[in-house]
């Protein structure tokens, strides 16, 4: 007899791209044609209230295009790229249950490369374990530490240069910590694949010029709408500071300096889209360095029919796959 072939893995769709890239207008267009629902992946938008400074959909978008994982928590607490991995694959396995097609859309690359790649499960940080690391450093140097971890964790300490103290640090706690080489935790969390077949999409500028562009008349918008006046509202609202991840978050960092008096209000705009352009360049070497998307010029005059062929290619083929 032959064995039973193997059941094909749903699809999933990943639309990622930097801030002002367009990905929200083209996600929504693709769920006006396909069986998809949104996710999204976005670590600002988690923030109740946070609504202006975040780009958040409206109420009306989103009564049209739900978006799950939106307004989840109160801007006093923390959301991880852990917990984002849990409450998505819940969703994503909802969604894929009720025979339609997961598709993530956003700008928050750390929580794309945990969802594809998974994370390690180490240790917390330990003060008195990073004191003992400090002194021995302090004795003997750096390059001696880290000839010690190279003894425990080769493969860790070949890509680590001798005085790159910080994460030398941190591998040699956690191989005290834990018993375990920081390699094989990592190598652990690689093979931990979601049960998906993911479509990885991203949208790149072809001239970074229009991308800085849009960016300055996103915030300009931002100040239209009234950003400074949520701040104020989240201020007054909830136990705030500046070191939450909340108001981290750009924009809402500059404007709680400018209302602290740590920067003048004539500097506010340009610092705030220098922010958001600073963001704009870290997203995009994520996605060329790491998550190695299908790119598309996000600039580009066809651009949703460009993805949507893409897209019915990908569909296509895994229904077909899947009657076979």
């Amino acid at each position: 007899m032959s064995a039973r072939p193997l059941r094909p893995l749903p699809p999933a769709i990943l639309l990622m791209g930097p801030t002002a890239s367009g990905k929200t207008a083209v996600a929504m267009e693709l769920a006006r044609r396909f069986p998809v629902e949104l996710i999204s992946v976005d670590s600002a938008q988690v923030f109740r209230d946070m609504n202006i400074g975040t780009a958040k959909p409206d109420a009306a978008t989103l009564k049209a295009f739900p978006h799950h994982l939106i307004d989840l928590i109160s801007p006093e607490e923390s959301y991880s790229a852990a917990r984002f991995c849990v409450d998505a694959l819940a969703v994503m396995a909802d969604i894929s249950a009720r025979g339609k097609v997961p598709l993530l859309v956003g700008g928050t690359m750390l929580y794309f490369k945990a969802l594809l790649e998974g994370l390690a499960d180490l240790p917390p940080a330990c003060p008195e374990t990073r004191v003992d690391i400090d002194l021995q450093a302090t004795a003997h140097g750096w390059p001696a530490v880290h000839a010690e971890l190279a003894k425990v964790d080769p493969e860790t300490a070949a890509r680590l240069h001798p005085t790159d103290a910080q994460r030398i640090q941190r591998a040699l706690e956690v191989f005290r910590l834990s018993g375990r080489p920081l390699s094989a935790l990592h190598a652990e969390a690689r093979n931990q694949f979601p049960p998906y077949e993911f479509l990885k999409l991203g949208l790149l500028p072809s001239e970074r010029s229009v991308l800085h562009a849009r960016i300055a008349e996103r915030f300009d918008a931002m100040l239209s709408a009234g950003i400074e006046g949520e701040v104020e509202m989240l201020r007054a609202k909830y136990h705030l500071n500046p070191d939450l991840p909340s108001m981290r978050c750009v924009g809402y960092r500059q404007i709680w300096e400018v209302q602290d008096g740590l920067a003048p209000r004539s500097e506010m705009r340009d610092r705030g889209i220098y922010a958001t352009r600073q963001l704009a360049k870290r997203q995009i070497t994520w996605l060329t360095n790491t998550l190695k998307p299908e790119t598309f010029d996000c600039l580009a005059q066809h651009l949703l029919a460009q993805i949507e062929k893409r897209v019915a290619e990908t569909l296509t083929e895994k229904n077909r796959t899947s009657l076979s």
